[in-house]
């Protein structure tokens, strides 16, 4: 039985680049590439047309209009997993890439092998870039402070209420970037049950997402951070 494949949409705006991605892809019969295209303000209606389980964006020669494209892909297309490449990593774009819930943020010199295993991940609802968030205190640290301000939750810190000993199992496990799906494989118990906890944990850290349950759980300790 053949296994569908995972549709994927590649953004730069080098077109040797993309080539060089299309040919990493060869390597695999999981993924295929539908669509690429230089990073334009356009795009984005274009992804609601034909919408991908992936899309992968360069943020190299356009950092700002890249990462606004991703933030404008998960607006239009939520289910769309985003991966952001970048030649330079820091915390300052590790922050905007998080913002514009990216899944994953990679550097461009990873192996094609790593690329493609990044991508079945990010396709089965894995957020790997909280692996990098994991590492960076201080990018937890900010993203903590934005997401304090912008939903008015200065008191989460002292209302808080505390986990349970499962709940705090499962959120080191979103830390690590796992999806719902892996989580309950590993404490062998269901998908709806791991559901139920998620929901639960994100009530009582006065959180709206995942990424920002996590960032929070970091912040009071509750999740092992991971010093680079």
């Amino acid at each position: 039985m053949s296994q569908e494949k995972i549709k994927t949409w590649l953004f730069s705006q080098q077109s040797l680049w993309r080539q060089g991605i299309r040919q990493a892809f060869l390597s695999t019969e999981d993924i295929e590439v539908i669509g690429e295209a230089e990073v334009t303000d356009k795009m984005s209606l274009t992804i609601e047309i034909m919408p991908p389980d992936v899309a992968i964006v360069d943020t190299d020669n356009a950092p700002d209009s890249s990462l606004s494209l991703a933030n404008r892909i998960k607006q239009v297309t939520p289910s769309t997993g985003v991966i952001v490449l970048t030649s330079n990593p820091d915390d300052a774009q590790l922050f905007k890439a998080l913002k514009a819930q990216a899944s994953a943020y990679l550097r461009k010199d990873i192996s094609g092998d790593e690329l493609c295993d990044m991508v079945k991940r990010v396709a089965h609802g894995e957020h790997p870039i909280n692996e990098s968030l994991n590492k960076r205190p201080k990018v937890a640290e900010q993203i903590l402070h934005q997401f304090n301000v912008l939903s008015r939750k200065q008191e989460v810190e002292t209302l808080i209420s505390p986990l349970t000993a499962r709940e705090t199992e499962i959120i080191n496990y979103m830390a690590q970037g796992y999806a719902n799906k892996q989580i309950a494989a590993k404490l062998n118990i269901s998908e709806q049950t791991i559901k139920n906890h998620v929901t639960s944990i994100l009530s009582k850290l006065g959180a709206n997402a995942r990424t920002e349950a996590v960032v929070i759980a970091i912040k009071r300790g509750l999740v092992s951070i991971k010093e680079e």
